[in-house]
Parts: structure tokens; sequence; C-alpha cells
């Protein structure tokens, strides 16, 4: 019996001999040094750059991929106070306390005029005073207009004003907020952040909510986040804007000997490369390689170059190395750019260990023969 498992035990170990020699033992993620050694070959398409603090400041001036970034409107004053524009309603009140008035008739004091429509041309019509013009006046300037306007007809008269806001004074809150809807500007004074707030504040479950101010055929976007943080960025809002809170749409990719394999939403407006290793759940402690984080990016051909101003190739691979404290630090400022691949290796020595692994089982499996033949 001894005979026969030791000679088990041989084929055995041929067998994971020939395995070894063909590398054929199931994987789930390339050995770092696999892909290291294809870019120096003469036919690789894609360049390796180690992320090291010399490397940080040339990447840094490279172009950023992935979705195209956003301008954004400083903020600026405004008047505490409204101003009347083409689309409002105005509603005049005339009061005349003399006998045969032009405008009140008998035993009636005050003329009502209600919903007189600013014209396009920022005029209204008043009887027997004609267009006036009303535009581009706070309310408290326009009725005071008015009435030099009425004091030519009738001198005894007093005029009241009240302004009802158009769609030109008014703007739109679509969504991501606990009560969208169009909202009248209360004064010249009115920023995003009162908007949202007056809109019931951000939703809660939106990864990194995110501003999309449309004006004038143009789309302007930054984070809430942003916004808090930098109060100069808090901008006034126009009459006939439209403002839309939504969830970050950026992500990465994490595959290999990570601990999760997904697809992950940006928490907040810049992830490092370290940022990306925390979100993935780090590198897989029993097969990962902590030394071989690769970052597959893919450049456009358009940002290519011959110096260090941009990359020489368009798909690019950059290693980080959290072995190192060089490594380490330099992955704390290496920025993720949105549709970035991050790809934990194998180590070298996993295939050896399953090696050595079935080996022992082999010759544990022998002394038990050996034993039960004693």
């Amino acid at each position: 019996m001894a005979t026969v498992a030791w000679r088990r035990a041989v084929m055995c170990l041929s067998l994971l001999a020939a395995l070894s020699a063909c590398s054929d033992l199931p994987r789930g993620a390339a050995v770092e040094r696999e892909i290291i050694s294809v870019a120096e070959g003469e036919t690789a398409d894609f360049a390796v750059h180690p992320v090291t603090r010399d490397f940080l400041p040339v990447v840094a001036d490279w172009p950023l991929t992935g979705a195209r970034p956003l301008g954004w409107i400083p903020a600026s004053g405004g008047a505490r106070t409204q101003v009347i524009a083409a689309g409002d309603e105005l509603a005049l009140t005339i009061w005349d306390s003399t006998e045969n008035s032009l405008l009140s008739s008998n035993g009636y004091r005050a003329v009502p005029i209600e919903a007189l429509t600013v014209a396009p041309d920022g005029t209204i019509f008043v009887p027997y005073a004609g267009d006036i013009r009303v535009a581009g006046l706070t309310e408290q300037l326009a009725r005071a207009h008015l009435q030099d306007e009425i004091d030519r007809v009738v001198p005894s008269a007093q005029v009241q004003l009240r302004l009802v806001e158009g769609r030109t004074n008014s703007v739109d809150l679509v969504g991501g907020v606990g009560a969208p809807g169009a909202y009248p500007l209360p004064d010249r004074n009115y920023t995003v952040l009162n908007l949202i707030a007056q809109g019931g504040g951000v939703q809660a479950g939106l990864t990194n909510p995110q501003v999309r101010l449309m004006r004038g055929g143009h789309i302007y976007g930054t984070s809430v986040a942003r916004l808090f943080e930098n109060p100069g960025l808090d901008t006034l809002l126009h009459g006939g804007d439209r403002v839309i809170v939504e969830e970050d749409r950026r992500y990465f990719l994490s595959l290999g000997a990570a601990g999760s394999q997904s697809q992950h939403r940006f928490p907040q407006d810049h992830v490092s490369a370290l940022d990306a290793v925390s979100i993935i759940g780090g590198v897989e402690s029993r097969r990962g390689d902590p030394g071989g984080v690769l970052i597959l990016r893919e450049y456009p051909d358009s940002a290519l170059r011959a110096d260090d101003s941009g990359p020489a190739q368009a798909r690019v691979v950059f290693t980080v190395d959290l072995t190192s404290a060089d490594g380490l630090f330099s992955a704390r400022n290496f920025r993720i750019h949105p549709g970035d691949l991050v790809l934990v290796t194998e180590s070298p020595v996993t295939s050896a260990q399953t090696i050595l692994g079935l080996v022992g089982s082999v010759f544990g499996l022998a002394r038990q023969g050996a034993s039960l033949t004693d």
C-alpha cells in the first residue's frame, strides 16, 4: 500500500510540475510583472508610469479624461429689491378725490387697473397717460415714475403699485429637492443656495449632489459641497434660470484581486488613488498584490505630446506601490479620472503558494497511506 501511495504522490508531483510550467493554474487577476513585460516589448500599444513623488507634477499637467468639467459663475452682489421685467404683471390703483375726475366716476375715489402685463419693449399702457416704460425699475421707482406721468393728466391723483412676477422674474427648480417647482425671485440678491433651501433642501441619498444651472443656452455646474465650502461661488440667480440638483454621474471601475469588482460613483469632487483603493474595499489579503495596483486610463489623440506636457501614448497604465512610503504618499495625491479602471493584480507568489499547498496535501495522503500499512 505504501508503494502505491508513493507512486500516486510522484504522479501528482509530476502533474503539478507540468501545470506550474504551463502557468495554467486558474487566477482571477493578472500579475503585475506580466503587464509590465508586455509594455516593455516593441509592439506594446500602451505606456507604463510608476506613481511617484517625482512623477506627480508631470501628470498634473496632463488633461482630464472622462466627463468634461463644467464651468461655474462666481457670485456677485445684488440689491435686495425686485426689478420689473417684460412679462411681469402690475396692478395699479389710482386715487383721486376731486369732482369730475378723468379717471374716477361719481361716488368712487379709487380706480383699480388690474393685470397690466409689461410688454416686450418694457412698457405698460395707462389710460390718458399712454405707454410708460417701467422695465428695469424697482417697484418703488416704477411707482414714482408712474406718479410723475399721471400728474401731467390728473395732478391730484395718487398712485399705488403692486408687482406680480412673471416668468422672466422667476426661476425653475427642476429636481433633486424636496419641493421642485417655479419660484419667484424675491429680490436681486437671491442665490442658488437660497433657492435650494426654499425648495426643501437636497434630497437624501444623493451621492455627491451636483448643481446644474441652465441659463441662456449654456449649462454651468458644480457640487453642493463646493458651494458650501466657498460662499463666493453661491451665484445670483436671474429670471428664467433653471436649476437642477442631481447625483454625481462620474464613476470608476475596479477589477482583479480587489475587495469588490464593480462600478463606483464618485463620493466627492476629487478622488485620489488611495481613496479609490479604500472605496473598492482594499487589496484582497489572500491573493492581492499591494505593490501592484494598476490604474488604466485612455487619453484622446488630441492630448498626446512628444514631451512631458501630455502622454506619449493614448493608453496609459499607472502603477501604484502601496508597500512603500513614497507610493502611499504619492497615491494620496494622484487623482482618479472618471472612467478609470483600478486593477489590483495578483501576488506573484500566489501560484507558488497554491502549488506548495497541493504538494503538502499529496504528502499528507502518502503519510496516511504509509501509516495504514504499518
